[in-house]
Formats: C-alpha cells, sequence, structure tokens
C-alpha cells in the first residue's frame, strides 16, 4: 500500500486511464473480493473497483480467440476431408461401374468372382495409395506456412492426424472399389455384356 501512496504523484502528472491490483491467495479468491474493494476505497474513495476476476480466468479470455481459430479450422478439415471421401467413393464407384461389361466378359468366361473383385480393388487401392502419398507429401512441404501460427496444442506435421486422414481415404477407396465390383460381379454376364 506505501508504493501506491508514494507514486500518487506521478499518478497525478501521468495519469494512467486503468490499473489493475493482483492479489496472491491461498483462500477462494471470490472469498476475498469483498475486503480488496474496501481496502482500494479506504484509499481512496472514488476508485471504482470494476471487473474482479481470478487469474484463470483472464487467462481463459485471453486465449479464447486463438483456441477458436484451430477449432473453426478443425471442422473446415472434416468437412474437407469429408469431402474428399465422398468424391473419392464418387470418382471409383463410377470406374467401376463403368468396367461392368469387362467384368462380365471375364464372368462369362469363368473368371471366379473373388478373382475379378481383387483385380478391380487392387487397381482402386494403386490410384488411392498414390493420391493419398502424393497428398501427405504435399501437405508435410506445406505445413510449414503462415497457418502454423494458428495452430493450439498441436504440430502442424502431427503424425497422428497424417496417418488418419490416410487410413480414412484409403478405407473410402477400399470400399468405393469393392461394393460396386461386388455388385458388378452378381450381375448375370448376359445383362452385363448389354450395357453401354
Amino acid at each position: 500500500m506505501l508504493g501506491i501512496g508514494a507514486n500518487t504523484a506521478i499518478f497525478s502528472e501521468w495519469p494512467v486511464p486503468l490499473m489493475a491490483v493482483v492479489l496472491k491467495t491461498a483462500v477462494p479468491p471470490a472469498s476475498i473480493a469483498d475486503a480488496a474493494r474496501r481496502e482500494v476505497h479506504a484509499l481512496d474513495p472514488l476508485l471504482p473497483v470494476a471487473n474482479v476476476r481470478t487469474l484463470d480466468e483472464v487467462v481463459s479470455r485471453s486465449i479464447s480467440q486463438p483456441r477458436f481459430s484451430p477449432t473453426l479450422l478443425s471442422v473446415f478439415a472434416a468437412v474437407a476431408l469429408a469431402l474428399a471421401a465422398v468424391g473419392i467413393f464418387g470418382v471409383l464407384s463410377y470406374a467401376v461401374a463403368q468396367r461392368t461389361r469387362e467384368i462380365g466378359i471375364r464372368m462369362a468366361l469363368g473368371a471366379q468372382e473373388a478373382t475379378v473383385v481383387s483385380l478391380i480393388v487392387r487397381h482402386a487401392l494403386v490410384l488411392a495409395i498414390t493420391g493419398v502419398f502424393l497428398g501427405i507429401v504435399s501437405a508435410w512441404f506445406l505445413s510449414n506456412s503462415p497457418m502454423r501460427g494458428l495452430l493450439f496444442g498441436t504440430s502442424p506435421r502431427d503424425i497422428a492426424t497424417f496417418s488418419a486422414a490416410a487410413v480414412i481415404l484409403t478405407g473410402v477407396a477400399l470400399v468405393a472399389a469393392f461394393v460396386p465390383a461386388r455388385r458388378a460381379t452378381r450381375v448375370d454376364p448376359t445383362v452385363a455384356l448389354r450395357t453401354e
């Protein structure tokens, strides 16, 4: 309290619009708020005491905006991953559907269903793994961009995130190839041969 009184002349020459009093306590901070207000009013009854907060509240408020940006980016990333998955599924399903005639010919010539399905799935997986590999390599080298400052609690080259995206997209490609290929092998070969 002596420090405040000794510096009153300085404050009158260079007024400070806002001051803060910081108290360290072993008891819950809310229990001493009224006592702190009384002490400040005892020094100067004209001083308003407002915005009494704990340090946890101050810190939480100061990092709320930096936390919001990564949360928003996470939502956008999840939407982008879902759109990529839908796109991969659509493209591979269409590609397999375009091979219905080929599948019909193979089945008419006596190919086993499992052999035809594995051929289609292997071809789709080669495409998917190539795309995932190129995407991960590109993301790895572009991860030291200005967005690095927006990350909170994670690194831009988080192995778990890269791995999860690769597994999800490869799994979607597997399902996108397997389901239409299986469906095409169950079509009667004469019907499949007539499709254009």
